[in-house]
């Protein structure tokens, strides 16, 4: 296995290999850029919806069976913010999104094999900038493009979440290579490649211990949160949202999965290669169904790291502490990285209290009841040590 093969690369993982700064969409998009670049100002307006429905409908059908990859991922994330500003940037939600949004936005989503609403990959991976084109991908160096609010408490949320998918290229690089060497049968080697994981997951975990610095967990709940929801198990929606004028669809309502960190491919890559298993439940459910919502390419890398990877019963099998220990140590980082995840689930969302319709602090951003099993799918990770 080789990260190319799947779009990604050692230095950035999952995110975009361009940067979504040098990135320019044809003329016909002017007025969705226009928009989407004045999204705080009509949220604040409290009547996005009269704004966004005098956008024109560029007629992209063709334009985006031809269009580089580069620049459809551009328009999706510049769509997909304004087709949630549509929904919850008032107080009550609609029951359809017009056709001069919902027609582009399915088109987008069709040639990118993803969902018609904003995806993680559009939140995060494709939205982001470094500063200082001639310094890394650090958390001093990346801005956050397309915003809602704006504001530091809503870039640092996602800006975090920049800097980990960044950090997480070593471990999908080594992932691949232990397919390999799993097989070939060098324990030195498969050593090595798991302490430098161990190594980058202490990095990871160093991004992630800083969201409290400037990602306040009142701040997030009512002006971060309320617009990344989804259409699924949400009842201010009865169900779903309509998809106005797209025929596919024949008017039937959308229950769709909102954008949630759920959707990082960083663990369900790590449990694929080190073969940890999770026993049926919602969360196992949820999750199953959330990985159609990936990018074509990150599910492939996934499927293929579950399908080869014989990692478990080669370290099984040899008789080799340090390889024993080192293969521990990283199930144990991927657990820990699970608890850190737990940990602000409960301070950013199960602890806040709101009216905001849609914004429930006991369902996920993603439509599930996730305190439960968030931790049974912790400690099944802390249980499959060899």
């Amino acid at each position: 296995m080789k990260l190319s093969d799947y779009g990604l690369s050692r230095e950035r993982g999952y995110l975009s290999h361009y940067e979504i700064d040098s990135i320019t969409l044809p003329a016909q998009f002017d007025p969705i850029v226009d928009a989407a670049g004045r999204l705080s100002d009509l949220l604040t307006s409290g009547q996005v919806r009269h704004w966004l429905d005098q956008l024109p409908d560029p007629e992209i059908t063709e334009w985006v069976q031809s269009a580089e990859d580069e620049q459809v991922r551009t328009a999706m994330v510049h769509y997909s913010f304004l087709v949630q500003a549509y929904v919850w940037g008032e107080n009550d939600p609609p029951a359809a999104l017009p056709a001069n949004l919902a027609r582009p936005m399915v088109a987008l989503a069709d040639r990118l094999g993803q969902a018609p609403l904003l995806p993680y990959s559009g939140y995060v991976l494709d939205n982001w900038y470094r500063l200082d084109k001639t310094k890394p991908v650090t958390l001093d160096n990346i801005g956050m493009h397309q915003n809602f609010l704006g504001g530091a408490d809503e870039n640092w949320f996602v800006l975090v979440h920049v800097a980990i998918e960044a950090e997480a290229g070593v471990l999908l690089d080594n992932a691949a290579k232990l397919v390999g060497v799993a097989k070939d049968g060098s324990a030195a080697e498969a050593t090595r490649l798991l302490r430098e994981m161990d190594d980058a997951w202490e990095r990871i975990y160093g991004h992630f211990a800083r969201m409290p610095e400037r990602c306040d967990p009142y701040i997030y709940f009512h002006r971060v949160r309320p617009y990344i929801h989804g259409w699924a198990n949400n009842p201010a929606l009865g169900g779903g949202l309509v998809y106005e004028g797209v025929d596919k669809f024949g008017g039937e309502k959308q229950a769709l999965r909102g954008q949630t960190g759920s959707q990082s491919s960083i663990v369900p890559a790590m449990d694929a290669l080190f073969q940890v298993g999770h026993s049926d439940d919602p969360l196992k459910s949820f999750l199953d169904e959330l990985h159609q919502y990936r990018p074509v390419q990150h599910r492939r890398f996934i499927e293929d790291l579950a399908a080869q990877s014989t990692l478990r019963e080669f370290v099984s099998r040899a008789d080799d502490a340090e390889l024993k220990a080192a293969f521990n140590a990283c199930l144990e980082q991927s657990a820990r990285f699970r608890t850190r995840h737990l940990e602000y689930a409960a301070s950013y969302i199960n602890k806040q209290a709101g009216s905001i319709a849609g914004n429930d602090p006991d369902v996920g951003t993603g439509g599930t009841p996730f305190m439960k099993y968030l931790k049974k799918h912790r400690d099944e990770n802390v249980a499959q040590t060899v």
